[in-house]
């Protein structure tokens, strides 16, 4: 009796690591798609930052850590991901105080438009990142559309398992581990595709931000408050009938400022005064900045963070300086050797 225990428990022990090793081949590894790495590489840098961003595409492809540490002395990460919602940005913030408490956070204002989950594929560029917590749990319960299954994010072999008629060299050389495809959360673009046309954005078809949207950023201005920390709205430039920022929508965010007490950037107008040229700072016609737009918004804010908000210049602090020398030093080699594969 006690063999055919054994020997059952050794088979399901096996399987189990069977199961376990075809769910890491089959998961999306993220290299040609990288959107979907970047909430996963922040646990390797966890801790001693003074401000985190949170947000969308225009948080991760707008703000440079490099630039700021290196300009201000400021330490800073990016948690964002594509298409990063409301509900996203709230429990990613909740997760990420319980790893480290900064003096500020800045949250970008775009998604505040939605109010209902959007796809399961920007869902999973967010959530498959994250580890497991109750933050995590709760991210998922929020953000699930109706096709979608908790037990599909709790097994994800479950979802993926057709993958294997797909599978490429990079399923199996990153199967384990994968280098970062990030820089401190800022994901780098150095392809330049001007704004050649005046863009006329779509007709507004509702003028109220929704009303779920806006209840998360008052609980994360809540929970930044219950820990201490000062919450900064922003808005990152762009200049595209796609992600076009409607003054009905700028109304209410002033408002909802200026009643809570809370600061907010909209850097679009201010576009000229950081120096944005559309026809050099853009890859994509001016939907999101490249890295020459990114570095001017990074360094006209880090003046602002510095000398309205307090944020400490870590330079003189040996500990930190060295971590944050081999993070430039990264930044900028990526950013060469980016460069000399378009010449």
């Amino acid at each position: 009796m006690k063999k055919r225990i054994l020997i059952t428990g050794c088979a399901i022990l096996v399987l189990a690591v069977l199961l376990g090793l075809l769910q890491a081949l089959v998961v999306p590894k993220y290299r040609t798609n990288p959107e979907g790495a970047l909430i996963g590489e922040y646990y390797d840098q966890a801790g001693g930052h003074d401000v985190l961003f949170i947000g969308d595409c225009e948080v991760y492809e707008s703000i440079v850590p490099a630039i700021l540490w290196e300009k201000y002395g400021i330490s800073s990460y990016v948690r964002g991901s594509g298409q990063q919602l409301a509900w996203h940005s709230y429990y990613i913030l909740e997760e990420s105080l319980r790893y480290e408490t900064p003096k500020a956070v800045v949250f970008n204002v775009l998604s505040l438009k939605y109010g209902e989950p959007q796809s399961e594929a920007f869902n999973r560029m967010t959530l498959d990142g994250m580890k497991w917590s109750s933050s995590k749990i709760s991210a998922i319960r929020a953000s699930m559309t109706e096709d979608e299954s908790f037990v599909d994010y709790l097994f994800p072999l479950l979802r993926f398992h057709s993958r294997v008629t797909e599978l490429t060299g990079d399923d199996f050389k990153y199967m384990f581990d994968a280098p970062a495809v990030s820089h401190s959360g800022y994901l780098m673009q150095t392809g330049i595709k001007p704004m050649t046309e005046e863009q006329i954005p779509p007709r507004l078809r509702d003028e109220i931000l929704p009303e779920t949207a806006m209840d998360y950023l008052e609980k994360m201005r809540l929970l930044c408050e219950e820990n201490g920390v000062e919450l900064i709205l922003m808005k990152a430039p762009t200049n595209s009938w796609a992600y076009w920022w409607y003054d009905e929508w700028e109304e209410q965010i002033v408002e909802y400022a200026e009643e809570k007490d809370v600061s907010y950037y909209n850097f679009i107008p201010l576009c000229e005064q950081i120096g944005i040229d559309w026809s050099t700072d853009t890859y994509d016609a001016g939907l999101h900045l490249n890295v020459y737009g990114a570095e001017k918004l990074s360094s006209y804010f880090g003046e602002i963070l510095v000398n309205t908000h307090g944020v400490p210049d870590r330079r003189a602090e040996s500990d930190v300086a060295e971590r944050w020398e081999s993070r430039v030093a990264s930044y900028y080699e990526q950013k060469r050797k980016m460069e000399e594969t378009l010449k």
